[in-house]
């Protein structure tokens, strides 16, 4: 069983979702991992070992990371994405240019939907291919049972579009958790947070460029896709150079 961990990162004009698969067998000792990450970030910088892996929060010292400097904070992204690296995982992102998407279909296809479908699409394949069974958790997020629904209709008409796929390796439904409660949760939303940053094309400083790179080369190699659609027509972006 591949546990699916969903988070979604997004801007005005970019909205990008992110799943992390976890094997069965890696979903304790990865969470073990990233709690000992929390530990040892109260031992040497005094936060609460209980405070959620946010990328957000640690990139801007948002929240409880309000008063930790920022070295310190780029200290617990790197030890958490080093954690997620050394396991079995696989990371699948797509996104889509928000803007681009309003001009062909109006307001008549929420991002979330558009792109959540491009990413089940994807796990549901990628399971196929390993002869696996995906149960999908992912963060809370409006309206659930309107993304429950989708996914009935995905398994029997298919997800529609130029790739349109009946999802049969997803099981169950999608269950939604709060973030703070899963360490694998906030694990989908450090790796959608950075790639999506670094995918977005916005000019940032060199020393930034180095950092997002140096941080991002711990899970490069769990990356199996990623994919933003552009529905006007510009060419797709699979993800940082």
């Amino acid at each position: 069983m591949l546990l699916t961990y969903v988070d979604e990162s997004y801007t005005d004009r970019w909205y990008w979702i992110g799943a992390l698969l976890v094997p069965d067998s890696v979903a304790i000792p990865l969470s073990t991992a990233l709690d000992e990450v929390m530990t040892d970030a109260a031992k040497a910088y005094g936060t609460d070992r209980a405070v959620e892996l946010h990328g957000y929060d640690l990139f801007q010292g948002r929240a409880a990371w309000s008063g930790v400097p920022p070295r310190a904070r780029i200290a617990v992204y790197n030890a958490a994405l080093k954690a997620i690296g050394t396991y079995d995982v696989t990371i699948i992102l797509r996104g889509v240019d928000r803007h681009g998407l309003v001009k062909r279909y109006g307001l008549t296809r929420p991002a979330h939907e558009v792109v959540l479908s491009h990413l089940l699409e994807r796990v549901d394949g990628y399971a196929a291919m390993r002869d696996e069974l995906a149960l999908v958790i992912a963060d809370e997020v409006d309206n659930p049972a309107t993304h429950r629904s989708d996914l009935t209709r995905y398994r029997v008409d298919g997800t529609g579009g130029y790739r349109s796929r009946r999802l049969n390796r997803i099981v169950d439904t999608l269950h939604f958790a709060p973030s703070y409660a899963s360490r694998l949760v906030q694990a989908a939303d450090l790796v959608t947070f950075l790639f999506r940053r670094m995918a977005s094309g916005a000019r940032v400083e060199p020393r930034e460029l180095t950092t997002n790179q140096r941080l991002w080369s711990w899970v490069e190699a769990r990356r199996y896709h990623s994919w933003c659609w552009h529905p006007t027509g510009r060419p797709m972006h699979e993800g940082p150079a």
